[in-house]
């Protein structure tokens, strides 16, 4: 089975030496020539030494592409934002309600994304930011839930975390999401699929190396939701969690699965430190 696994990552990553790796660059984000995001730090105690730095994937990107990200007249990702806003004032649902009749304005939201996901504990769960938002819209605006990975809520999820832009993440891993989050930490290192690969074979293993036409980077979630160059639209982390699982040839679980929810906990907890970047752009 090691053999089979070491065969699958060799015909996935290119052997040209001169080529195929590339550290991080050492350029510095600052978005808007004002807001500077802290795009490389100390790895957080609980990785236990599996990474000595953790590094956004803003850092593997091109000129080109990082460029983009650096002005958010040239985001692409911000045409959502700009959707999400008038999502916010729209009222629906039974009880006539919009989020600005329970909040002063998506200003208000500055902090939330950098602790997502975190233990709900009236809910005696978990909650990704995506539950949050259909949490309330059942709950308080009595309306049909989103679609996990829709557009409406992909749109709402950058618009709230655009308001913590520039903030570190400090998701927390203790109390009740403790045993949440050791899960996720198994499916993490958990080899699945006909290629018998992980998330860490290639984000932890490997990034940096090449694969396919683009560079690994370390899989963070600090710049969720992500615009990709790829399919041109706003990505969530289940999303980008799906295509990996898919990638490895196995039988994927579905976006804000308990599964996929106790991943994002684990992955969002590696980044610690990092700034929230969302909407980011990516390939």
């Amino acid at each position: 089975m090691k053999n089979i696994a070491k065969t699958a990552v060799a015909a996935l990553l290119l052997s040209v030496p001169a080529s195929a790796f590339a550290d991080a660059d050492d350029d510095k984000l600052v978005i808007n020539g004002e807001t500077e995001i802290v795009t490389k730090t100390t790895a957080p105690a609980h990785l236990d030494g599996a990474l000595s730095e953790v590094i956004s994937g803003w850092h593997f990107r091109d000129d080109g592409t990082q460029a983009m990200e650096m002005d958010d007249f040239d985001n692409p990702g911000m045409i959502f934002v700009d959707q999400a806003v008038e999502s916010w004032a729209k009222v629906d649902g039974a009880a006539e309600k919009s989020c600005a009749s329970c909040h002063d304005g998506p200003e208000s939201m500055a902090g939330v994304r950098a602790v997502y996901p975190k233990w709900n504990e009236a809910a005696g769960e978990v909650r990704t930011l995506e539950m949050q938002i259909n949490d309330c819209r059942t709950s308080n605006m009595e309306a049909e839930e989103w679609k996990y990975t829709g557009g409406d809520m992909t749109n709402m999820a950058a618009l709230i975390s655009l308001q913590s832009r520039g903030l570190p993440m400090n998701v927390a891993i203790d109390g009740g999401a403790q045993s949440v989050w050791e899960q996720g930490k198994d499916l993490y290192y958990t080899r699945t699929g006909q290629l018998d690969l992980s998330c860490a074979n290639c984000h932890e293993d490997n990034y940096g190396n090449m694969i396919r036409a683009d560079h690994l980077s370390q899989g963070q979630t600090n710049g969720f939701p992500v615009y990709r160059l790829k399919n041109a639209k706003l990505n969530s982390v289940h999303a980008r969690f799906k295509g990996c699982v898919r990638d490895t040839r196995a039988e994927t679980y579905s976006p804000g699965s308990p599964e996929f929810v106790a991943l994002e906990l684990y992955v969002a907890s590696r980044g610690n430190g990092l700034s929230v970047e969302a909407p980011s752009v990516r390939n």
